[in-house]
């Protein structure tokens, strides 16, 4: 699917976003959430993932996103629809250790991608959406976007709004 991105007319941006702007403007899992078909939500940690989704494939998925560059980040577009995989708790504990085995040192993003697609050949494989179903999903919420572009939420804001939560 490496298509998808120019199929889509969707931008993979740093970050949590409170709406993808028209031209995408999300991260890889918010992109992931409404490829799936569910509604559209920020993602500010890999806890705000629906259940089906797996959760050190999606902080690996995340942990890629925000540390590349813009021209980088879009090939994590081929992604998108491969993790709502969750599997079972022994499943998930073993694409934990193999992630946690090969990303102990600063790799280059290339070789990031290679982990993130090991790690996908571990376990239950997400569905195989057809393409214009998942182009009917994201275009719906790319044209309620308020805006042309996307900015990005004070994730430092957001991670102090998480800490205190229910403490006021």
């Amino acid at each position: 699917m490496d298509s998808f991105g120019h199929i889509l007319n969707w931008r993979l941006k740093h970050g949590s976003h409170t709406f993808p702007g028209q031209d995408g403007g999300t991260c890889i899992n918010e992109a992931a959430i409404v490829a799936a078909g569910f509604p559209y939500q920020p993602v500010r940690s890999v806890e705000d993932m629906p259940a089906c989704f797996s959760r050190p494939i999606c902080r690996l998925a995340m942990q890629l996103n925000d540390q590349a560059n813009d021209a980088e980040r879009q090939h994590l577009l081929s992604f998108v629809t491969r993790l709502a995989c969750a599997d079972t708790p022994i499943v998930e504990r073993e694409r934990e250790a193999y992630i946690a085995l090969r990303m102990r040192w600063y790799l280059p993003f290339r070789e990031g991608l290679k982990v993130l697609e090991g790690a996908l050949a571990i376990g239950r494989q997400a569905n195989d959406l057809p393409t214009e179903e998942v182009r009917t999903r994201m275009e719906t919420v790319r044209d309620h976007a308020p805006s042309p572009t996307s900015e990005p939420d004070n994730f430092l804001f957001s991670k102090f709004q998480g800490w205190f939560a229910g403490i006021f």
